[in-house]
């Protein structure tokens, strides 16, 4: 009998007395599991070099757990019929996502929530390269992890070593035990795993979910459907009994830099790209006994970069990295996908990282924010300039393919720019509320955001229970002229109003909040010139 905490990896080893030339190619592994309630899982292992595999497992449930093993190699009885069991108890530790389990789409397909039912709010950070060991381990990986979860980010976004930006198998893509797969992705390493493994723990302990994903897009070109195929069953045997969120590819359907730039030859092969992107999803959900939620990053929606977006389960967006220009694009887009069907969480995953082309600064990021979530996403996540990449002081990231640098800054100079902060008073604030019941509300300011105008102010919230009014700085003029209105309220709820700094967390009281006998009210000024968030609970 073995024993572990709900929600909680726990993992052993199985040694063949049968020797294999290639064990990662010749040999699968899976575990079969009897729940208490009779429910079988299929859970696959992983080779752990030489001539050993291990399983990871973790249930949200207690009891007693039954488990068998199952070899693709009928004759060996080593990796064949193996057979124990499992006491799983409630886990009673501090780390808060453990308390709650795995995330699951809620119900109104509108949010994420945990497997008890708490909800999710999504603030993702994107640390792309964060396996490499150019962010070094343990010091400043967990200084690192250490200030994010202080901030209240929840989420961050990895690449399992098939990087952006690079070839295969570029000296800045490896970690303390190289690659992670051999030259000509002959077999996988497990060492790389190994040492990407203390990282990924480490997330969960820090009470961070681990967005993983599996390889950059042009790698279906480089390594090919097979060995993408591999790599993902190994990725789910490694990591699946943690809450993770799995995501297929990133910029699945970005060609390589250096690809023809014949557009019909190009629209050709994102067609066939898309083919064998739902191929791989379809795959990963086969291989996964846990159910984590499957999103893909895209080169604009999540939902194109396959053939059939129901087999996602959140539509992760890329808005642009255009400075001011991206503004606008980006609401257009949230407001595209949350009209799109089938419906799912909507979610930012890439947008004007903090820094880049030495733009998108502190308030951008405000913005971003806080107009993407007010409109009906589902959280929303940041980057930093010099982190997505780990610069170093000493020896910046250098050039892409393409032959230019995205920046010099170092990431841990990146990781203190003041956006991140300033998201993490956002959540913070949006956390004081039942936030995962906000309809987008438009017409309760006026003037308004709208299509032919991002730049004014935009209104979320639960009627009767609190009401959120975005004013932008561009939009704060018409604030100081007396001339916007919050508009509908009810005359029989007695309503107490704040202005919230979304750049310090600083709370300036209004006091009582009376509107007229037409049920609106006249916002008034804030102490300075800049953005607000306007809060009224009622």
């Amino acid at each position: 009998m073995m024993y572990a905490a709900q929600n909680c990896a726990v993992e052993w080893s199985y040694t063949s007395g049968k020797s294999y030339r290639d064990p990662f190619n010749e040999v699968e592994l899976d575990l079969l599991v009897t729940g208490p309630g009779g429910t079988e899982q299929v859970v696959p292992a992983f080779w752990a070099g030489g001539q050993t595999w291990r399983v990871r497992y973790a249930s949200p449930e207690a009891g007693t757990y039954r488990y068998r093993l199952r070899c693709s190699d009928p004759d060996n009885t080593d990796l064949n019929g193996q057979a124990g069991s499992l006491e799983v108890t409630p886990y009673d530790g501090p780390v808060a996502l453990l308390r709650h389990g795995p995330l699951r789409v809620a119900a109104d397909r509108r949010h994420l929530e945990h497997r008890d039912g708490t909800p999710f709010l999504w603030l993702g950070d994107t640390w792309w390269m964060g396996l490499c060991k150019r962010l070094a381990w343990p010091d400043e990986f967990q200084q690192l992890a250490a200030d994010r979860a202080a901030k209240g980010f929840n989420v961050v976004q990895i690449v399992a070593g098939l990087y952006p930006d690079m070839q295969p198998f570029d000296e800045r893509g490896a970690n303390e035990a190289g690659f992670p797969w051999e030259p000509d992705f002959a077999r996988i390493n497990p060492s790389y795993f190994d040492m990407a493994d203390l990282r990924i723990a480490h997330l969960v302990r820090a009470g961070i979910v681990p967005c993983i994903v599996g390889s950059w897009g042009y790698f279906m070109d480089f390594a090919g459907p097979r060995v993408l195929e591999q790599h993902w069953r190994y990725l789910v045997a490694r990591y699946g009994a943690y809450p993770v969120v799995w995501c297929a590819a990133g910029e699945a359907l970005m060609l390589y830099y250096l690809s023809s730039g014949d557009e019909a030859e190009a629209e050709t092969k994102r067609t066939e790209l898309r083919s064998r992107w739902s191929a791989l999803v379809r795959s990963i959900r086969s291989f996964d006994p846990y159910g984590h939620p499957i999103t893909i990053h895209p080169t604009r929606f999540g939902h194109d970069q396959v053939e059939d977006p129901s087999a996602l389960d959140v539509d992760m967006l890329q808005t642009g990295h255009s400075g001011y220009t991206s503004l606008a694009t980006t609401v257009d887009m949230v407001e595209a996908a949350l009209g799109h069907a089938p419906r799912m969480p909507v979610l930012v995953g890439e947008v004007d990282y903090e820094g880049i082309l030495e733009s998108s600064r502190e308030e951008m990021q405000r913005f971003l924010f806080w107009t993407c979530f007010l409109t009906g996403t589902a959280g929303h996540t940041y980057g930093a300039n010099g982190l997505w990449q780990v610069n170093r002081r000493e020896r910046p990231y250098g050039a892409s393919p393409h032959g230019t640098s995205w920046g010099n800054t170092p990431w841990d100079d990146a990781y203190r720019l003041p956006g991140s902060a300033q998201l993490g008073f956002a959540k913070r604030l949006l956390e004081r509320y039942p936030w995962w019941r906000f309809d987008a509300h438009p017409e309760w300011v006026e003037p308004h955001a709208a299509e032919t105008s991002r730049m004014s102010a935009y209104a979320a919230g639960v009627p009767g229970t609190v009401r959120v009014i975005f004013i932008p700085a561009e939009a704060i003029w018409s604030v100081f002229r007396g001339a916007t209105l919050l508009k509908d309220l009810d005359l029989d709820t007695q309503y107490h109003g704040f202005y919230f700094n979304p750049k310090t967390g600083v709370e300036h009281d209004l006091g009582a909040v009376t509107p007229d006998d037409r049920g609106q009210w006249v916002v008034g000024k804030p102490p300075i010139f800049q953005d607000w968030v306007l809060v009224l609970e009622g």
